[in-house]
């Protein structure tokens, strides 16, 4: 255990006064459900003090490095580098994953809920830093792992609804318009996924999936995007 630690600290960049806070930072709901006699509660508490430490430091930063924003384009800017899929990705670039103690049926579970969970967590280790070490070191963390993406979030354009993005590459480009189908729909009625394509003139360009036909057509145009940018 305390070796596991030391590698989330050496990927942070924090050593920790107490450790029980990462370990709280760590534990998910389901996990006491499992283990009633683990000492610690489950992580929401500092999930709730982290998702406000981390959207002050954004917030901060943003307001300083681009004074000719209006506060719309701050806002857009702050929440698509606080979502939670920017927030799993960061989770799994410090390898976070491995270290979460779940539930064995949350551990077999994939997708956006997994994808939650870690973004989750990773909000309340940005908690248990501010709690542990001050603003300062949590500032430190949250500008190396979250804000290192702030550059990706504007060059494609994510703090914009893709497919209104997508849209406006294309018509710019083509003078046409993108087309959605749905091609697969999985699953019971209660939790059906959706592959979506998007099309130009009849030819798919990229696919996405979701929990909603709008969340399959955001992620088909996010990675129609995505094409048009590494092409270009």
């Amino acid at each position: 255990m305390d070796n596991e630690l030391k590698k989330i600290e050496k990927s942070l960049g924090v050593v920790f006064k107490n450790e029980d806070l990462l370990k709280e930072a760590l534990t998910h709901r389901s996990y006491l459900n499992e283990n009633p006699a683990w000492p610690l509660p489950h992580n929401e508490r500092l999930e709730y003090l982290g998702d406000a430490v981390l959207e002050l430091i954004v917030t901060e930063f943003l307001f300083k490095t681009y004074p000719q924003y209006e506060e719309g384009k701050l806002t857009s800017l702050r929440a698509a580098l606080v979502n939670y899929q920017i927030l799993a990705r960061v989770a799994r670039e410090i390898d976070l994953e491995k270290f979460i103690f779940l539930s064995r049926g949350e551990a077999k579970d994939f997708g956006k809920a997994r994808e939650v969970i870690l973004a989750n967590a990773i909000e309340a280790i940005f908690g248990a830093i501010y709690l542990d070490r001050g603003y300062a070191p949590a500032k430190k963390v949250i500008k190396k792992i979250v804000l290192s993406h702030l550059e990706e979030v504007i060059t494609k354009g994510l703090y914009r609804d893709p497919k209104s993005f997508f849209q406006e590459l294309v018509q710019n480009k083509f003078k046409i318009t993108p087309i959605y189908k749905v091609l697969k729909e999985r699953g019971p009625d209660h939790q059906k996924t959706f592959l979506i394509g998007v099309y130009l003139n009849e030819k798919l360009v990229a696919e996405g999936s979701g929990l909603s036909k709008q969340e399959a057509e955001a992620k088909a145009a996010e990675a129609a995007i995505n094409k048009m940018q590494e092409q270009s």
